[in-house]
């Protein structure tokens, strides 16, 4: 059964791309940002062990999944289990135009709108991708790639 990681940029079409594959090989899905968050305002990460607790039982409760998110550290929990691993390493103004034409993603924003109110912070955080030095950004991405000896697969566009 297939287990695959999607990962990249913020706008790079994880989601777009996790959809599809679930759909098509009638896997389970897990959003990492569905879980790293807690329900606060201002937006506060949970702890690292509550996302590890959370990450295992979905992957001890599915034969198949994917699991994507831009989150390395929570990511590499998963790796183990992982049969395969996609890098979606788009360029960050690929990443910016597919930020801007992002369908309303209700399990995040309670409404298009609040959606849209965020999308300036959104197009910034795109934009550092490359110069950030966390757990979100490319070099973090690059040493998950660099270390997966496994099936894995790097696309730089949307059409690959």
């Amino acid at each position: 059964m297939r287990r695959i990681l999607i990962f990249g940029n913020s706008g790079s079409g994880k989601s777009t791309l996790a959809k599809k594959i679930t759909a098509s090989h009638g896997l389970a899905h897990l959003d990492l940002d569905t879980l790293a968050w807690q329900p606060k305002v201002p937006p506060q990460r949970k702890s690292l062990e509550t996302s590890k607790v959370d990450i295992l039982a979905f992957v001890r409760a599915n034969s198949g999944w994917v699991i994507e998110g831009c989150y390395a550290d929570l990511l590499e929990l998963a790796l183990p289990f992982s049969s395969e691993i996609v890098f979606l390493n788009l360029s960050v103004e690929d990443c910016i135009k597919n930020a801007r034409s992002r369908a309303w993603e209700p399990h995040k924003y309670q409404s298009k709108q609040a959606q849209d109110d965020n999308l300036d912070m959104l197009l910034h955080w795109i934009s550092q991708y490359s110069v950030r030095d966390d757990e979100f950004s490319q070099a973090a991405h690059n040493k998950i790639y660099a270390q997966f000896a496994g099936k894995k697969s790097m696309l730089l566009r949307n059409q690959e």
